[in-house]
């Protein structure tokens, strides 16, 4: 029985130090020797340097592209790529023009990140999808609602930050009239078969003024108003902001910037 003890204890001292050693391979004679810091870390590629923007503005960092600064819409088209028509307001605001409809940027997205703040007019009229409704549709077909959504009762899956009829928010964080509302948006697009089919299907997250709402959400297809969702093969494509039909007063929107990821 000792034998068998000492035995045990051996191997187990043995399987202990082993683990601290490390292999150093690619000549004939492969050795061992005891682990080291500087085995575990790599100093390339070099990460790349981003200078931050304004924290109490939430303005772009270096490497995004603006999509909106409050001085035009030299970014974006208007509906069949005429002139956007949306307002541009002396305090770097822009204010949804229902009448010419919505606006698309210009250039096409893939993965990104994208930031954009929206914000319901104080005195704004209506209920349900018919108050301050609006949506943000990342790659032309997959929608994150834009709804006033404090104190104002809808469907679960279509209120503020959800992904329209698909997936519903965690929370509702959503700003009194008059206030803004942060969308902080992490896509990542999906690829498809030869088929047509997904391989890998969009995946979206969503901080909503700095709560998380959707959490590597999957989109299972098109964002559908009447019906479900359709899968079709795009690659990148732009993003479109909704000119909604409800009679409700138009929101406003600013700093809307992204980055390619």
């Amino acid at each position: 029985m000792k034998r068998i003890i000492c035995l045990t204890t051996v191997l187990a001292v043995s399987f202990a130090a082993s683990a601290q050693q490390f292999v150093i391979g690619g000549t004939k004679d492969d050795r061992t020797q005891a682990m080291q810091p500087g085995m575990t870390e790599y100093y390339y590629p070099k990460v790349p340097v981003v200078t931050p923007g304004d924290i109490k503005t939430n303005s772009a960092p270096s490497d995004a592209i603006v999509l909106f600064d409050g001085k035009d819409l030299s970014a974006w088209t208007g509906e069949n790529g005429n002139e956007a028509k949306w307002k541009v307001n002396g305090d770097g605001t822009m204010t949804v023009n229902k009448e010419s409809g919505g606006i698309t940027t210009k250039e096409s997205f893939g993965d990104c990140q994208l930031h954009l703040e929206w914000c319901v007019p104080v005195g704004i009229h209506g209920s349900g999808q018919a108050k301050g409704n609006s949506g943000i549709f990342i790659q032309g077909r997959y929608e994150v609602q834009v709804l006033d959504s404090y104190n104002n009762e809808t469907y679960s899956n279509g209120q503020a930050a959800s992904i329209y009829k698909q997936s519903a928010p965690l929370a509702n964080p959503t700003r009194p009239e008059g206030e803004w509302n942060v969308y902080d948006i992490i896509y990542k697009a999906p690829t498809f078969k030869e088929d047509g089919t997904y391989r890998t299907k969009p995946q979206i997250t969503v901080l909503f003024n700095g709560v998380l709402v959707q959490d590597n959400t999957i989109i299972v297809g098109t964002t559908e108003y009447v019906g479900l969702p359709q899968v079709a093969p795009h690659g990148d494509a732009p993003i479109s902001l909704q000119s909604h039909g409800d009679p409700s007063e138009p929101i406003s929107f600013r700093n809307i910037w992204i980055r390619k990821l």
